[in-house]
């Protein structure tokens, strides 16, 4: 239906700009906003986020590869939320190095590996006691992103069955890190699922720098609705599995 995506408490990485930035006002735009939402920005003084219009004063996650970071925005969260819990963490951080399997380097491998699949993970332990809280405070209702969820921003680049853009961009450290960020999601839905915590990997069909034409969606707005559309659609049968923004199934 058109009642969009009703959820209560959203922390969501990475909106310096680009996807984060529409997928933040994407929630702002949503029929009932979030009571709590939470920008992360890999840059707090930078020019993009200071000036969103976001409605709490943002938790200023500096850096998903710091621990510490991290501790301070699960005080921030847990301050503004209470007992209620974080209903959805969106780990949608992300850097890629363009390469190809030539030039690709050790350097390369380790800087994107630690942000696209480390910081998930940190970022993931760290917020699991409010999303515990969260999914206890709802009840027995059915898993759903409105009760507690992780989604993991990935990439279609990722899909080892699909293998896809071989041709336009090899870029082997950005697809070995959302492989490894895919399995991270399977492995969170096994473990974090009992506790009706739902996680899933979503392709925003909006890789950076964009793929050639006609590879993704038309526009950012376009791949912000789709996403938020998936998202509010998610259900148990859902937990563990790849999607993208037009709502269709990938395979890993």
């Amino acid at each position: 239906g058109m009642e969009g995506l009703s959820v209560s408490s959203v922390l969501l990485t990475g909106c310096d700009g680009g996807l984060g930035l529409g997928l933040l006002k994407g929630l702002l735009e949503q029929p009932s906003p979030p009571r709590h939402l939470f920008a992360a920005c890999l840059d707090p003084q930078g020019k993009s986020c200071g000036r969103q219009p976001v409605p709490k004063p943002s938790c200023h996650l500096a850096d998903v590869t710091d621990p510490n970071s991290i501790k301070a925005a699960v005080g921030k969260v847990q301050e503004e939320v209470g007992s209620a819990g974080l209903n959805l963490l969106i780990n949608n951080t992300s850097t890629t190095r363009r390469s190809t399997l030539a030039t690709e380097t050790a350097e390369n491998m380790s800087v994107v590996y630690t942000t696209n699949t480390i910081g998930p993970l940190q970022t993931s332990q760290a917020f699991l006691p409010l999303l515990k809280e969260a999914a206890e405070a709802q009840g027995q209702r059915e898993m759903s992103c409105s009760r507690a969820a992780i989604i993991n921003i990935s990439s279609i680049l990722g899909s080892i069955e699909v293998a896809e853009a071989w041709e336009e961009r090899q870029d082997i450290c950005y697809r070995c890190s959302k492989a490894a960020l895919n399995m991270l999601t399977k492995c969170l839905a096994l473990e974090y699922g009992n506790s009706g915590i739902l996680c899933v990997s979503v392709d925003p069909g909006h890789v950076t720098p964009p793929l050639e034409q006609g590879m993704g969606p038309v526009t950012e707005e376009e791949s912000v609705r789709g996403v938020l559309q998936l998202l509010a659609q998610l259900s148990a049968t859902s937990n563990g599995t790849f999607w993208d923004w037009r709502g269709q199934r990938l395979p890993w």
